[in-house]
């Protein structure tokens, strides 16, 4: 007798936006403790799950299909580890990578969601936006991310330029103990660390603050600068806060 298989299932995978970060300490075994506010934007990956035990990713702008294999430390087989479940996953990524946006976070935290699991402290050990995802909405969050407080929803308008490299988070923070833990002038201390490993960041700034008329904040360790308001065009995308769902 022959199995119905289980239907397809789709899922989104909402970004992230730190749109403020301050670093209150370091932890005896060198993780940084934070203070931030993060909002859920309605920029997102989107998710096939059905039966079967592989991962395909496909970028949203070009089509490219990628084959993740079982060894890859991917943070959707993490998830998928965390909770005990196998699945045929097809991954259609929008969320710039390598962008501060918690696009590989939000994939993961979309896995625990449908899994039905919603242990922040384990969530945040597959990495430290991965709490503050499966919550959503607007929240403060701080320790190394796996403490999460909702806030009330406030309906806002980001314009975020990504330029065409991605920062390492680990060296950044690096950079920000070497440079003797500097305050950001406008509530992100990551910011002068992030210019000190991509210099390059500083010409997307400023390119944005003219289009603007505003001065661009980085999202938490870059590589991705945002401005309140609409500012469409040249690849800028304009991304609204959604509720937590």
């Amino acid at each position: 007798m022959n199995e119905t298989p289980t239907p397809l299932i789709r899922l989104v995978a909402p970004a992230k936006l730190t749109v403020g970060l301050r670093i209150t300490g370091i932890r005896a075994d060198g993780f940084h403790l934070i203070d931030s506010e993060m909002v859920t934007l309605d920029l997102v990956d989107r998710l096939e799950i059905s039966d079967g035990d592989s991962l395909e990713i496909i970028d949203g702008s070009t089509g490219a299909t990628h084959e993740v294999g079982a060894g890859d430390d991917n943070l959707v087989r993490r998830a998928l580890e965390l909770v005990g479940r196998s699945a045929r996953v097809r991954l259609l990524k929008s969320i710039p990578p390598g962008a501060g946006l918690g696009g590989g976070s939000a994939d993961a935290a979309a896995i625990l969601r449908w899994a039905g699991f919603d242990d922040l402290e384990a969530a945040s050990t597959l990495g430290a936006d991965v709490a503050f995802c499966l919550v959503g909405g607007r929240a403060r969050v701080s320790g190394i991310g796996e403490i999460v407080e909702p806030l009330a929803f406030v309906e806002r308008t980001f314009t975020l330029w990504t330029p065409p490299f991605g920062c390492s988070t680990p060296a950044v923070y690096r950079a920000w103990d070497d440079l003797g833990g500097p305050e950001g002038d406008l509530g992100n201390d990551l910011e002068a660390a992030a210019l000190v490993v991509q210099p390059r960041l500083a010409q997307w700034r400023d390119r944005l603050a003219d289009i603007s008329g505003q001065r661009p904040r980085l999202a938490g360790s870059g590589s991705t600068w945002f401005v309140d308001g609409a500012y469409p065009g040249d690849g800028r995308i304009v991304a609204h806060t959604t509720p937590r769902t």
